[in-house]
């Protein structure tokens, strides 16, 4: 079975491990990304167990706009068994591969994230029903996101799986803490950590408002840059935090584990909005293979990817927020326990490894079909 799977995402190197378990389980996979995506170039262009192909595009870095330029004929020097679109359903690459593979006669699907109803304005809506018109079967990355697409009429076959797992080989818990002492001129400091996008919708500012009455002896840790960096960093400034308070901007993929390393907790505060609520939160399996105890807010999917392994605030709540973290670090059985839980649910429910097996359910289900 030859696998043609299309994915932005990939840009991105520590996303490749999924890759190459898809093909250990004995697929020939080739695998299309960007030449560019908006700033970042692909970290990783060449693997020995599958084919990687790059093409232009335009409107690098557009979540939904953006399309390949010379996909069809690259996909006649393929010629797959299965298309898969590592995209939304009214993204407009996702248009481009569904119409080419439905000229080829060539079996998609596609994936989405989508945990929230709308209705897109043209071209999106038709953009999405043609999707839903020609794919064999959809990916959701959580279980409202499968909900979401039945009311839109999505009647096929829906696999709820997590876009990509982690590799529990660079994900573990490391005794050194050279970057820590780097960071902070100590091991010895408790350090509270977050990391991701600087987007309101991501909930610093209540974690900033939660740490501002922790102790002082607490440190807190913010890996990643977006819009609302100048915000924070004001507001660090006015709750006379300087000091106690380190951002970093985004890191190298590959330097994730020796920054989450270097916590005591991570907190995800992500806010539901009328537009967004939290897809999933991939830092969190993250910092749980690294056997870092995590808080998440209650939005969107996080109550879900945590489980027992970790604690949940009222999102929103900075008292809440403060109360949990207090319990947390003041708890030593508690930490133990939780990074216990943690890095054993990712080994059971989030490796790449996994990930891969249940996507080769959705290859073979599509090879059902055909027959």
């Amino acid at each position: 079975m030859r696998i043609l799977m299309i994915s932005k995402a990939l840009v991105v190197g520590a996303y490749h491990r999924k890759i190459s378990e898809i093909a250990a389980l004995g697929m020939k996979i080739d695998l299309l990304i960007p030449m560019t995506w908006g700033d970042q170039k692909p970290e990783i262009t060449k693997a020995a167990d599958y084919t990687i192909h790059q093409l232009p595009i335009s409107f690098s870095g557009k979540n939904h706009f953006h399309f390949y330029h010379g996909l069809s004929a690259l996909i006649d020097s393929i010629s797959p068994d299965i298309l898969h679109i590592d995209e939304e359903p009214y993204s407009l690459v996702t248009y481009q591969a569904m119409r080419i593979a439905k000229k080829k006669n060539i079996n998609t699907l596609f994936f989405t994230w989508q945990n929230i109803f709308k209705n897109y304005p043209f071209p999106f809506s038709a953009i999405e029903q043609y999707s839903y018109h020609v794919a064999s079967c959809a990916v959701a990355g959580n279980q409202e996101a499968k909900e979401t697409m039945q009311k839109k009429g999505f009647s096929k076959e829906i696999f709820v799986i997590a876009q990509f797992g982690v590799d529990p080989n660079l994900f573990f818990k490391q005794d050194d803490f050279t970057l820590k002492e780097k960071l902070f001129g100590s091991t010895e400091v408790r350090v509270i950590g977050y990391v991701g996008r600087l987007v309101e919708e991501k909930g610093i500012l209540t974690l900033l408002e939660a740490f501002a009455v922790l102790p002082n002896d607490y440190r807190l840790l913010v890996v990643g840059s977006g819009p609302m960096k100048g915000v924070v960093q004001k507001r660090i400034s006015d709750l006379l935090m300087e000091e106690r308070v380190l951002v970093v901007d985004s890191i190298a993929s590959e330097n994730v584990p020796l920054y989450l390393n270097c916590l005591d907790c991570l907190v995800l505060p992500s806010l539901t909005r009328s537009n967004w609520k939290e897809q999933f939160g991939r830092i969190l399996i993250e910092a749980m293979a690294c056997e870092v105890p995590v808080i998440g807010s209650d939005s969107g999917e996080i109550p879900g990817v945590v489980g027992d392994a970790g604690m949940i605030f009222r999102e929103g709540d900075v008292s809440d927020l403060r109360e949990k973290i207090n319990k947390l670090l003041r708890d030593s059985s508690m930490i133990k326990e939780f990074q216990k839980r943690g890095r054993a649910r990712v080994l059971e429910k989030y490796t790449q490894k996994h990930i891969a097996e249940q996507t080769l359910e959705v290859y073979e289900h599509i090879l059902r079909l055909r027959k």
